[in-house]
């Protein structure tokens, strides 16, 4: 780690998922990922379903996140996310069987089936079984 560090924040509704100093953070900003590192410029930013990559030193953490937003200022990068897991803590197989479910609403085409809805779960799902993998 360098003298300075990048102070990373990922808090959800339910809980705060990481609170650590980093050296770089890759994460899914809306126009695709971006990286911050210690003493970047303040931004505000809307980051969607994708995998956050916190490196640290040579160890490397990585998280499932489900949408949200990042601020950054001074040495500080906050996570505001609708949902985060630590790669370590994804179950699979329930990871599996939402993946499966939301195949089948769309296989479907049920009348009643909520098209939008189902593309989210499934892209979720397809996430968290990524980020799992990593």
């Amino acid at each position: 780690m360098t003298d300075k560090n990048l102070k990373l924040e990922i808090i959800t509704p339910e809980k705060i998922v990481f609170s650590n100093p980093v050296d770089h953070v890759k994460a899914p900003g809306y126009n695709g990922y971006f990286g911050v590192k210690p003493e970047h410029i303040p931004f505000l930013t809307v980051i969607k379903t994708g995998n956050i990559k916190a490196e640290m030193g040579k160890e490397n953490k990585c998280f499932a996140v489900c949408g949200g937003f990042v601020q950054v200022t001074g040495n500080t990068m906050l996570i505001l996310a609708e949902a985060a897991e630590d790669a370590a803590s994804i179950d699979l197989e329930r990871a599996q069987r939402a993946r499966d479910r939301a195949m089948k609403r769309l296989q479907e085409k049920a009348e009643n089936t909520d098209i939008p809805r189902a593309k989210a779960a499934l892209l979720r799902a397809l996430n968290r079984l990524e980020v799992a993998k990593m």
